[in-house]
């Protein structure tokens, strides 16, 4: 089915490295016009000069998913450059693992403003396009931790996760047949995700948990079968973890 992905263009935030990195190279081997979102332009302008080289098309936008008007300049953007959008990534996370007790109130803003609202910025910017055009896909990345809460320390992180699947539900509902979304909930994958705790014990625990980790590609590959299916098919949630993971 890879014409389902050949020519389609696909914004990714957190796109500079882990799941969106591995996404974008994966999906532009399939022949997709790939749009790269992240704070960190330099390596988001690596990604494009290899992925160009090789005969993909991509191109790159410094974003904060946690401000409205950089998802808004993004998806602006990647119209102004390849007319359309067709899939929207909303990839960016991060987890600070933590104790409650450790009352790390400024980590939970941040995960807040990234793995929910960060989300729902990309939702904002993305479906008035998606409705004018009447076609479109969400794929937003959850977690595990979004169907089971990961604790001790991962409460709040767990809250964004379930929140996250909470608003795909409400939003597949909401927009009708021509609007596809699918929810993405990976266990452990290699990336970035696990340098996110500045709490020493659970920085040490999550290290250690992440030695199970399978491949970012493998996240990859999952979202690759969302958005080749045929335009009448959605596929609303892929769970994946590494088979000797047990959370």
């Amino acid at each position: 089915m890879q014409h389902n992905i050949a020519n389609k263009v696909v914004v990714i935030t957190g796109a500079s490295s882990g799941l969106g990195e591995a996404t974008a190279r994966h999906l532009a081997s399939l022949g997709a016009s790939v749009v790269l979102a992240a704070r960190r332009k330099a390596r988001l302008d690596a990604l494009v000069e290899e992925l160009t080289a090789a005969g993909g098309k991509a191109i790159a936008f410094e974003t904060d998913v946690t401000r409205a008007q950089d998802l808004h300049a993004l998806m602006q953007g990647a119209v102004a450059h390849f007319g359309r959008v067709d899939v929207l990534i909303n990839n960016a996370g991060l987890m600070a693992i933590a104790p409650l007790s450790e009352t790390k109130v400024e980590e939970w803003d941040r995960m807040i403003d990234i793995n929910i609202k960060g989300v729902l910025y990309g939702i904002a910017a993305a479906l008035p396009l998606f409705e004018k055009q009447n076609s479109g896909h969400f794929i937003n990345v959850s977690s595990v931790a979004g169907i089971k809460v990961f604790s001790p320390g991962g409460t709040v992180y767990s809250g964004t996760k379930y929140a996250v699947r909470a608003i795909s539900d409400g939003l597949r509902h909401e927009v009708g047949g021509a609007i596809r979304s699918t929810t993405i909930l990976p266990g452990a994958v290699d990336s970035e995700l696990k340098y996110g705790s500045s709490h020493e014990q659970s920085a040490s625990n999550v290290k250690d948990f992440y030695q199970q980790a399978i491949p970012a590609d493998s996240v990859a590959r999952a979202i690759a079968y969302a958005i080749e299916q045929p335009a009448d098919v959605d596929i609303n949630e892929i769970v994946l973890r590494p088979t000797v993971q047990e959370f």
